[in-house]
């Protein structure tokens, strides 16, 4: 596994290399536009709201009734909501502007497609992460309460701020397959459940193909270890879709 992970990451650095031309400037207007669009609308709120709703119980529960100050609980079920939450976010970011026709128009401008794609996914990811920004008030309220392991909070929530940019580069590639969100979200849902279910059913495969589930690595950051390959897994495999991307909006604009 650990090859095909090196072989992900030399293709990486190739097209890092034949496109070193990258212009900041370009890929923050892409930004702006795209937050704009996120916030200018109610959808955005819905979402965000309803995700910290229920997200919300599922923290309060075990701390009120089971008495444990603790974020494990939090950090277990998170995964299963971003697999709503996150398609949710990411599925107009091409699909509407397919739809639309603007898709054609943003390339008339001095925009290279590799800016675009970067400009739109940090853009779904700065949307993502404002609502786990948010729940900063649980691991607050658990140092009021209690004397939680804050080197385990820390470890867990840089586990989804890693789960989170893999997430949303599913997301955006789930996009620029097509037009119509609703496909969109359903793409971005099939394919982030699979990596989510082989952590569920790992004994039953071989040993290689559980190493690419989402629990085999994630579950490491919530028991309070940061291992280097876990790091290692999210990066690459964000910037293989993200890689995705690129080549599926090229070949579409052809």
């Amino acid at each position: 596994m650990m090859k095909i992970i090196n072989m992900i990451n030399q293709k990486i650095a190739k097209f890092i290399n034949e496109n070193v031309v990258i212009n900041k400037k370009n890929i923050f207007a892409i930004f702006k536009k795209e937050l704009q669009l996120y916030f200018n609308s109610p959808i955005a709120y819905i979402v965000l709201f309803i995700f910290l709703i229920i997200s919300g119980f599922f923290y309060s529960r075990p701390l009120f009734i089971q008495n444990y100050a603790t974020m494990r609980h939090y950090f277990d079920v998170l995964p299963l909501f971003l697999l709503f939450f996150v398609p949710a976010i990411t599925m107009r970011i091409y699909s509407e502007e397919y739809k639309t026709g603007t898709i054609e128009l943003i390339y008339t401008l001095p925009f290279s497609k590799v800016e675009v794609v970067l400009g739109k996914y940090v853009a779904a990811v700065v949307v993502i992460l404002s609502g786990i920004v948010l729940s900063i008030i649980y691991p607050i309220t658990l140092f009021v309460i209690g004397k939680p392991d804050i080197g385990m909070i820390i470890s867990g929530y840089f586990g989804v701020f890693l789960l989170c940019l893999f997430f949303a580069s599913i997301g955006v590639f789930a996009s620029s397959l097509t037009k119509n969100q609703i496909v969109s979200y359903i793409i971005a849902f099939f394919i982030m459940f699979v990596f989510f279910i082989l952590g569920k059913i790992g004994i039953f495969l071989p040993h290689w193909l559980s190493y690419i589930s989402i629990d085999f690595h994630y579950d490491n950051f919530v028991r309070g270890v940061i291992d280097i390959r876990d790091i290692v897994f999210f990066i690459s495999f964000t910037f293989l879709f993200l890689y995705s991307t690129y080549l599926s909006t090229t070949y579409r604009i052809r």
